[in-house]
């Protein structure tokens, strides 16, 4: 049998595997970071994983955090955790972040989101997943009010390994606007040992 042949029989079997697969999906809704965090544990329990987040105005409820979780019905997931992380200060956030990542916990998805007092919050999601146990990760949050500056400040955290994760714009304390770009980066063995 061709090596051509064999490919095409791989990729049809793929292809067939894919299509048998069922979803389910269940839609969480609150004005709470804190109870979005524990809402989205508990659907976690049972198989769920994270799948999109958005922040706005709904027409019933006023702003809300909405987050969207999915389950592979053939193969779900087991193990895997959530933290909610949302501030109006980006110190703050840079901080909170490392010290979840120092727990293995990964970016998955972020959003702007206005709160019942009347702040805007950056709110990120974060997954620590078993297939990662041990992974450690170093953070970095850019912020600056102006695009071009945001550019001098990615190309030197590319350069240290930092990965681009996602770009969210936030209001700052005076009330003006900022973008603020987050980054990641696996935590080296090698480096870990060094730093103690």
């Amino acid at each position: 049998m061709s090596l051509r042949i064999l490919s095409l029989l791989t990729l049809a079997g793929a292809l067939l595997s894919a299509a048998d697969t069922k979803f389910d999906y269940r839609v969480l809704a609150t004005n709470k970071t804190s109870t979005m965090e524990t809402e989205i544990n508990a659907a976690a329990a049972e198989g769920y994983v994270f799948a999109g987040v958005m922040g706005g105005g709904s027409a019933f409820r006023g702003n809300q955090m909405v987050a969207v979780m999915k389950k592979d019905l053939n193969n779900p997931a087991t193990g895997r955790k959530y933290k909610v992380l949302a501030t109006v200060k980006t110190s703050t956030l840079e901080k909170e972040l490392n010290e979840a990542g120092k727990n293995g916990f990964a970016y998955c998805g972020q959003t702007i989101y206005s709160t019942t007092f009347g702040g805007r919050e950056v709110a990120l999601v974060l997954e620590y997943s078993p297939e990662n146990k041990g992974t450690r990760i170093e953070y970095k949050l850019a912020a600056t009010a102006r695009t071009s500056t945001m550019q001098k400040e990615l190309s030197p955290a590319g350069d240290q390994g930092f990965l681009f994760q996602g770009v969210v714009i936030g209001r700052t304390a005076l009330g003006g606007s900022e973008v603020i770009s987050i980054l990641q980066k696996p935590i080296r063995e090698a480096n870990l040992q060094a730093s103690r």
